[in-house]
């Protein structure tokens, strides 16, 4: 069973980097690339999702917190290249508010600095607080609405810190990305490339984590918390540790997004944002493994559809859209393949070949 499950999933990643690194970019114009680029990192930050809410039963409505932090962390680093060693940024100069750099900006000018903070960061702040709440055994709706505010939080922050993060326009008018040109249309190219190995880079960890044995202590946790403490473990480190891991992924898409898209401010990490990611994985199938990033990706391009097509009701679409899945597909657009098997006739039985007939006098012999 788990060799035909692992040669199965071999060739489910093989026809992703196909589709990703072969087809796609020859079938997409570099806007397209572009825009797809954008939904893959919003991708990985379902994938987090579905590892946490999907099998830990942990309904993360503030993801946009730890896509927020990967994402400024990642901003200023360029910001400050960009600059030039020594120099403030340059929406700090317009700005007229600061005479110097602020300390806490002066470690991302190093690389080695910043592309572990993108990740780590992230990780350090869902650890200290998933550290207070499972430990008090806060979940359910009282766990979301908690994450939520930690999200408005953090938008109130960056708003009111207009002279040190930009305030709502936030980072952005970025000139390069660890040297290469951010105008060109090759390099933009390289970072679509980077973003889409990097989410199936996520897809294998999550896949790894679901299929060990954690995955299973992570799935009984959702179900039965209360048998899993009499068992002698610990619930809330498992849940912990899920938590943590989709906090990492949300970062590491923060990061990825700022050089695929060209900005990063507080409209993309607040309440609104972080629902939308839930929406999608919702869409998509929770429970599975690749439903959340199908979903992502489908609600992300249905929202720039859209948005072009109806500018002032688009967000009722996708509320709508959100509601029939909810209420006729609670397994998401992942459990039409399910369905669609079930509804397969069984296979007619072999023929059975009639038992020869034994007359007496052959018995009698």
């Amino acid at each position: 069973m788990t060799a035909r499950y692992s040669w199965r999933a071999g060739v489910g990643f093989a026809v992703g980097a196909v589709l990703l690194f072969a087809v796609a970019p020859v079938a997409l114009s570099d806007f397209r690339l572009s825009l797809l680029a954008k939904y893959l990192c919003l991708a990985m930050v379902a994938v987090g999702i579905g590892l946490a809410w999907g099998r830990g039963g942990l309904l993360t409505l503030g993801q946009g917190v730890f896509f927020g932090l990967g994402g400024y962390a990642m901003a200023m680093h360029m910001k400050l290249a960009d600059a030039g060693p020594g120099e403030m940024p340059d929406f700090m100069q317009l700005y007229g508010q600061l005479d110097a750099l602020p300390w806490w900006w002066r470690p991302f000018a190093s690389p080695w600095f910043a592309l572990p903070a993108t990740v780590l960061l992230p990780m350090l702040v869902a650890f200290l607080l998933g550290s207070l709440v499972f430990r008090r055994r806060v979940r359910g709706a009282y766990f979301a609405i908690l994450s939520q505010a930690l999200a408005a939080a953090m938008v109130i922050l960056l708003i009111g810190q207009q002279g040190t993060t930009g305030g709502t326009n936030g980072l952005t008018d970025f000139q390069g990305f660890f040297g290469y040109d951010l105008d060109d249309p090759v390099n933009q190219r390289m970072v679509y490339f980077i973003v889409a190995g990097v989410l199936l880079l996520l897809l294998a960890i999550a896949r790894q984590l679901m299929l060990s044995r954690y995955g299973e202590l992570l799935v009984a946790v959702r179900d039965s918390e209360e048998r899993v403490r009499f068992l002698g473990y610990n619930p809330a480190n498992v849940k912990l540790v899920a938590y943590v891991a989709a906090a990492g992924m949300a970062g590491l898409a923060g990061a990825l997004f700022v050089p695929a898209v060209g900005i990063i401010n507080p409209a993309l990490i607040g309440i609104v944002p972080s629902i939308e990611f839930v929406i999608g994985v919702a869409v998509g199938g929770r429970a599975t493994l690749l439903g959340p990033v199908l979903g992502a990706v489908a609600v992300a391009w249905a929202k720039t559809a859209l948005s072009e097509e109806f500018p002032a009701a688009w967000t009722y679409l996708q509320g709508l859209l959100f509601v029939l899945v909810v209420a006729f597909l609670p397994g998401g657009l992942a459990s039409l393949v399910r369905m669609v098997r079930r509804r397969r006739p069984p296979p007619d039985p072999a023929p059975v070949s009639p038992a020869p007939v034994v007359s007496p006098q052959e018995v009698r012999a």
